[in-house]
């Protein structure tokens, strides 16, 4: 396998620009002294209570995702290039689910097949012929890049449908500022706190155009027992919108409204944190309890909006995404600026036997997988789990995607043998309003705690950094 670029040092071991006033901070910093700010870090965590479970664990213990007190750090060039790829890349999404839903131009030109958009799970008929407001299907959009070498970043996934995972990025700069203010001190860094500002704005932006008031947000949440409980009371809290369960609100003549103890309110905006399944059940799941009955024909009847929008799940699909730069090229006439990983799809058959023959160096995901779940990282694995994975990709060759193992980098990391080297990726959080596209400088940087372990995933051990771009 090839070396991990280092964002910290070269290959000839001098310290990169962006990281010398860390390098020298760490040079100076007692071993001892950082290892009791890592612990202050995590009972500050517990004390705010932010915590997240797994499903399908038998106890299903609320955990604290552990958090590295070490930065990682990006130049302000470095990551205005990142912003125009992530500009590019979610314009080109929201095209694309908009051309799916509507005249399918890009089915008819044979650059997406058809049986990839129409059998697809996340596919929504419902949707098909329906306006949404400024023709803006993803709202928020978290966008997981690797970086490779000092150039070259790509996009891992697209998650459109309920990116989680930024009241982590505001609460690690929270607790950097708190327990770091000497290095933050050395340091010009762009701010990450007026995300809430930007979020409200982006969503008050897409209110229905009939709306003449102050736009009426809320923010949909499954309730206490989902794992991501804490970011939606969180955000919530941050955005000063009402934190709704779908018992809190009802439909009436196609207008949604929220209970209150000065009687009913008319809402506009939903930002939802809920399924498609879920959200009503007359239009979809009969059996779901968190949604809000005539929800869809409010929303068909373009009396409120939904952020994102029904249907985005299409756009988190592995096999859609590896059609990523042919879309960008569809729509914008442009190359992409942010790459993909080479991918090869398991519903060809020329691609499964490929991926068969070569199990051993590569990375297989299921294409509706997320979390860290159901992958085989065929370097790491063993014999035994090889050969179950080679019965599932012939049993059900269309549910898979393989990607070669990428040499992810690493960032300096606080470990229980001081300060290592260890595999990061970044979670940036792009919000797509009416009047513009809005980034925030950074987003969640999740680190593979384990030594050599590429898997940065909360749920599979992984935890996150505070990550900082340098203005100027």
């Amino acid at each position: 396998m090839v070396a991990a670029f280092d964002e910290m040092k070269g290959a000839d071991g001098g310290v990169r620009p962006a990281y010398g006033e860390l390098a020298r901070w760490l040079d100076e910093v007692p071993p001892d002294v950082l290892d009791y700010r890592r612990r202050e870090a995590e009972l500050l965590f517990r004390r705010i209570g932010i915590t997240f479970a797994v499903y399908g664990e038998a106890d299903a213990q609320e955990r604290l995702i552990p958090f590295d007190v070490i930065p990682r750090i990006m130049s302000g060039t470095e990551w205005r290039f990142l912003e125009k790829g992530l500009t590019q890349r979610v314009k080109a999404l929201n095209l694309f689910l908009k051309d799916i839903y509507g005249a399918r131009e890009i089915l008819r030109a044979g650059v997406v097949p058809d049986d990839l958009v129409f059998r697809n799970p996340a596919f929504r008929p419902e949707m098909s012929g329906q306006r949404v407001p400024y023709d803006i299907y993803i709202h928020v959009a978290g966008i997981d890049i690797v970086r490779v070498d000092a150039d070259t970043f790509y996009v891992l996934e697209d998650n459109a449908r309920t990116p989680s995972g930024v009241s982590y990025m505001l609460e690690n700069r929270e607790i950097m500022m708190r327990l770091f203010p000497e290095l933050l001190a050395r340091h010009r860094i762009a701010p990450v706190e007026n995300y809430p500002d930007e979020l409200l704005a982006t969503l008050k932006s897409v209110a229905p155009t009939a709306v003449a008031r102050d736009p009426t947000v809320v923010l949909l949440t499954p309730g206490v027992y989902n794992s991501a409980y804490y970011e939606h009371s969180f955000l919530a809290d941050k955005l000063g919108v009402e934190l709704v369960e779908g018992r809190d609100l009802f439909v009436k003549d196609e207008f949604v409204y929220m209970r209150t103890t000065q009687g009913p309110r008319r809402v506009d905006v939903i930002y939802r944190r809920i399924d498609d399944d879920f959200i009503d059940p007359l239009t979809f799941r009969p059996d779901s309890a968190l949604g809000v009955a005539g929800l869809m024909s409010a929303y068909q009847s373009g009396n409120v909006t939904l952020a994102n929008a029904v249907g985005t799940g299409i756009a988190d699909d592995k096999a859609v995404y590896s059609f990523m730069p042919a879309i960008v090229k569809f729509y914008l006439g442009e190359e992409p600026l942010l790459k993909n990983v080479p991918t090869w799809r398991c519903r060809e058959p020329e691609h499964l036997a490929y991926v068969l023959d070569h199990l051993p160096e590569l990375v297989v995901k299921e294409v509706h997988g997320s979390g860290g779940y159901g992958m085989l990282i065929g370097p790491a694995a063993s014999k035994i789990a090889i050969e179950q994975f080679r019965a599932k990709l012939k049993s059900a060759p269309k549910n898979f995607i393989a990607q070669p193992t990428l040499a992810l980098s690493t960032c300096p990391t606080c470990v229980e043998q001081g300060v290592a080297p260890r595999h990061v990726d970044l979670r940036p959080f792009v919000l797509t309003g009416r009047d513009r596209t809005r980034i925030v400088p950074g987003g969640l940087t999740r680190v593979a705690l384990k030594q050599g372990s590429l898997v940065v995933n909360s749920s599979q051990g992984g935890g996150t950094k505070d990550t900082w771009v340098l203005d100027g």
